[in-house]
């Protein structure tokens, strides 16, 4: 068992963002469903627990959870929510390292669900034809998150190429204009809420994009609070990153010379943030390429 545990730990660490990020959502939904499986067989109702983590699009139940808001993202219903929604956020999320880099995914995943999130809660509680409905609601789902990842990258290269079974080449574009128009045409069915929250997710991903291209990036502040959150468990296992053996030259110029690469990609780095992926030379793009692959 402890090889296993071991063995999916490593998993998680080889992952880039993509796959770390459908990991989270997985291990949650596997989690659950057994918990819900074994309880079940003697007798116990634990729904409490999904509905702890399902965002409610009453006000006075989101005071009573307030973490819901980022717990309903990672969260799905049945098999086939999540199956699709993986795939997307698998098939995009690629895509979107392409043009942007991880800390942008990870930051707009969680900038997609929160303004999912405020969009299903607001549009619940302003328009009257769900007024009824308010006191019954929940809503889990990356949907949101993964729609924002969608917009973004279609707004960053709107004509790239998609292949798609049985239909053939077509633009990015189009796929997120199919898509948003949906969601726009089905706010009223059952699924409502999943609609608005789409439509919530894809603001944020054009918000992203568009901030981006001027030089901000408004999904700073999500990645500055993660990696705060992240420190006191990294820094006991941090390697020292160079190793220095006095009166040998060559261990000299080796760090040296290091020293200075990783300088270099800091500042191609950066101004790949400030200005996007076009505005990087030929050699810019190889070295930080080549840098990607140490």
């Amino acid at each position: 068992m402890g090889q296993l545990i071991s063995e999916i730990k490593d998993f998680y660490k080889r992952g880039d963002v993509t796959a770390k990020l459908i990991f989270i959502n997985v291990a949650l939904f596997v989690a659950i469903t057994l918990l819900t499986v074994v309880f079940r067989l003697f007798k116990v109702e634990i729904s409490g627990i999904f509905d702890a983590l399902a965002l409610p699009a009453s006000l006075d139940n989101l005071l009573v959870k307030p973490w819901s808001i980022l717990t309903y993202m990672f969260m799905h219903a049945d098999f086939f929510h999540i199956l699709f929604n993986m795939l997307w956020l698998y098939w995009f999320g690629k895509l979107f390292l392409i043009f942007f880099s991880s800390k942008h995914l990870r930051g707009l995943y969680i900038l997609g669900g929160l303004l999912g999130g405020l969009f299903y809660i607001a549009s619940y509680n302003i328009f009257p034809y769900f007024r009824e409905l308010i006191p019954f609601s929940n809503m889990v789902g990356a949907s949101a998150s993964v729609l924002a990842i969608v917009l973004a990258t279609a707004y960053r290269e709107p004509n790239y190429p998609i292949n798609l079974l049985f239909i053939g080449t077509v633009r990015l574009k189009y796929i997120a204009l199919f898509v948003v128009l949906t969601d726009l045409l089905f706010i009223t069915s059952d699924n409502g809420g999943g609609h608005l929250a789409h439509l919530g997710g894809a603001l944020a991903g054009i918000w992203f994009a568009a901030s981006l291209k001027r030089g901000t990036d408004i999904s700073f502040w999500i990645n500055f609070l993660i990696d705060k959150i992240q420190q006191p468990f990294s820094a006991s296992k941090r390697k020292p990153k160079m190793k220095v053996h006095y009166g040998r030259k060559q261990d000299y110029d080796y760090n040296a010379n290091k020293k200075a690469q990783s300088d270099e990609v800091d500042q191609i780095l950066d101004k790949l943030k400030k200005s996007g992926y076009d505005s990087l030379t030929t050699e810019e793009k190889k070295k930080l390429f080549d840098a990607s692959k140490r």
